[in-house]
């Protein structure tokens, strides 16, 4: 095993915060936010590769799972849920496991993520597979609810990507493929909800984004597939058909009310006008 530093608990580079005026506290975390996505930029490589196994599996009619817990677990959760409202999928295709389950999403649950079997069992209530990806999250990289679920993983043939803050960490090296950010200590030491919790929230963004769009869930650059669940997205919707066919809003409107949704109600009107001409 390569030698491992946990930088997300190294000291702040900032001290005395208390005695900071408003101003230089603000500015100061701006700072350290700024270093954010220059790490991720180094990391693109890495996500790459996950993204492109994403992808492979979904196609295949598998799911992707993110498991974590605390901040990072949150973090998972919510882009699994974005997910259908915002292209349309199952809420099948993307699951969010937290460690402690639903009531740690927003209470701390005590040694939840000290629990080095949970994490499988979590698992299992899905009945993963082997056409399915795991995504373990940890911005320590050492979490054990996490790493031993993805040990499971590993043992029974599951593919499995990591997100982490730390060089060569546990997680690390027992994802099949790690992705490292590497953003330096918090402005408050170890408090990895802030410059960790944003890079791993950027790169969530990322990967259901990109696989997404290879999955062919938007079109030209909108969210074609979108769920009109209130009115801003249902005039988002009217505007996308405007532009696409060139139609009055009454139009839209009426398209919209009939098919529910801006991919099927521009196929539905492009194919009657082909079959007039």
């Amino acid at each position: 095993m390569s030698s491992f530093i946990k930088i997300t608990e190294q000291a702040s580079n900032y001290n005395d915060l208390e005695k900071m005026s408003l101003e230089t506290v603000l500015t100061s975390i701006n700072q350290e936010d700024k270093t954010v996505p220059l790490a991720v930029e180094k990391a693109l490589p890495q996500i790459e590769e996950v993204v492109k196994k994403v992808v492979e599996r979904l196609k295949k009619g598998g799911r992707l799972f993110y498991i974590g817990a605390g901040t990072s677990g949150r973090l998972g959760i919510l882009d699994a849920s974005e997910c259908p409202p915002t292209f349309g999928v199952d809420s099948n295709m993307v699951i969010g496991i937290i460690a402690g389950g639903d009531t740690a999403i927003r209470n701390a649950v005590e040694n939840a993520e000290d629990n080095t079997e949970q994490g499988w069992l979590d698992l299992l209530e899905y009945q993963i597979g082997v056409s399915d990806i795991v995504i373990g999250i940890a911005a320590s990289g050492t979490t054990p609810y996490v790493v031993n679920a993805l040990k499971k993983c590993v043992e029974n043939g599951i593919q499995t990507a990591s997100i982490s803050c730390n060089p060569n960490s546990p997680l690390s090296q027992t994802a099949n493929f790690p992705i490292e950010l590497i953003v330096g200590p918090e402005f408050i030491t170890g408090s990895s909800r802030m410059k960790a919790g944003t890079a791993q929230k950027l790169v969530l963004n990322m990967i259901t984004t990109a696989s997404m769009i290879q999955l062919g869930r938007i079109k030209g650059n909108r969210m074609v597939d979108m769920k009109m669940t209130n009115t801003k997205l249902i005039q988002r919707g009217a505007q996308m058909l405007m532009d696409e066919l060139q139609i009055s809003i009454e139009e839209a409107n009426n398209l919209l009310l009939e098919h529910k949704q801006v991919r099927k109600a521009i196929e539905h009107y492009k194919n009657n006008n082909n079959a007039k001409n």
